[in-house]
């Protein structure tokens, strides 16, 4: 361990170091532009295929800043597109959890703790779901008490508070009824992220259930499960704008038994390991969630636009259009 003592450098400073390391840079004020609205930190992970492995990060012969830069606006189109996919699979598994618990059980299934495994916390999943019913009864109030104040006629002033009562579900559930404690699970489950939602479903009690939520789409539950993880890390790396191009997976997710994907010669990064294999996992998803969406083919265009190098840092194959899971040739 030593003491952080990097400088701050202004952007004129970060071009000059990226110069010095001999990045190839055709525009100077072009170049500070692009700095002034992408720090040099941001853009560091880009650059790493284009540096030597030397402490100085020194920059292989010929690499060009304008490289380094289409790169990132690939990695932003990625994302974009990765996003697109995870929102239908994200839209699905709550409205597929939704239809088989509630005919079984009740509405307000997910207030049962009994429902669940005795290891889940299921305590946590609650109490974030009472604050935000309490915010939103205040929330109105105030809103309520501010339009009564108003000049308006009587009318337009109810027709205003019911308005607001309606924007948010769980503040007209609150305004509204008195029992049960939470509003149904169909709405609440819209209220939960990906990763609440993947580790609910989880924590569901019995095998019977999870096994028939998974069948909808045609995988185990413990397959699926794994899915969900791994879904929500690429979700989060989508909404923060971090890099997926050339990410590796710090835990590969698990894979139907009939899947052949083999591994890559040598030591190219692994399909497994790397984005191809959660560009797969959607490209199944969607063919069963959104049959008419022809997000694959999106996507096949998007790379298609790439060099094979830059696919291969994704874990790609050569013949991955050809694989059953694509069927793109």
């Amino acid at each position: 361990m030593r003491p952080f003592d990097k400088p701050a450098l202004s952007v004129e400073q970060q071009l000059e170091l990226l110069k010095q390391r001999g990045l190839q840079v055709a525009n100077d004020e072009r170049a500070m532009r692009f700095l002034e609205v992408v720090t040099l930190f941001r853009l560091s992970p880009y650059m790493r295929p284009f540096q030597e492995t030397n402490p100085e990060h020194t920059f292989k012969p010929g690499s060009t800043l304008k490289a380094v830069v289409d790169i990132y606006r690939f990695d932003g189109s990625l994302r974009r597109i990765t996003m697109d996919a995870i929102e239908r699979v994200e839209v699905a598994i709550r409205a597929t959890i939704s239809n088989h618990m509630c005919p079984k059980y009740r509405p307000d299934w997910i207030a049962d703790a009994s429902i669940f495994s005795s290891s889940y916390s299921h305590g946590d999943l609650l109490r974030p779901l009472r604050d935000q019913l309490g915010k939103e009864r205040h929330k109105l109030g105030r809103e309520i008490d501010r339009i009564k104040k108003s000049s308006r006629v009587d009318q337009v002033q109810q027709q205003r508070i019911e308005n607001r009562m309606r924007d948010n579900y769980f503040r007209f559930y609150g305004s509204t009824y008195a029992h049960p404690e939470l509003p149904p699970a169909w709405a609440v489950l819209e209220e939960l992220s990906l990763g609440t939602v993947s580790t609910m479903f989880n924590a569901i009690g019995k095998s019977v259930d999870k096994k028939a939520i998974a069948s909808r789409f045609n995988l185990p539950f413990e397959v699926l499960a794994s899915w969900l993880h791994t879904l929500t890390f690429i979700r989060n790396c989508c909404a923060h704008h971090s890099r997926l191009w050339n990410r590796e997976l710090s835990i590969r997710p698990s894979l139907p038994k009939e899947w052949v994907i083999q591994n890559a010669p040598g030591n190219r990064p692994q399909p497994k390991q790397r984005l191809f294999i959660v560009l797969t996992m959607l490209a199944y998803l969607t063919d069963l969630i959104s049959p008419d969406s022809q997000w694959k083919f999106h996507l096949a265009e998007i790379m298609d636009q790439r060099e094979p190098g830059d696919l291969k840092l994704m874990g790609f194959p050569d013949d991955w259009k050809r694989q059953s899971q694509w069927c793109l040739e």
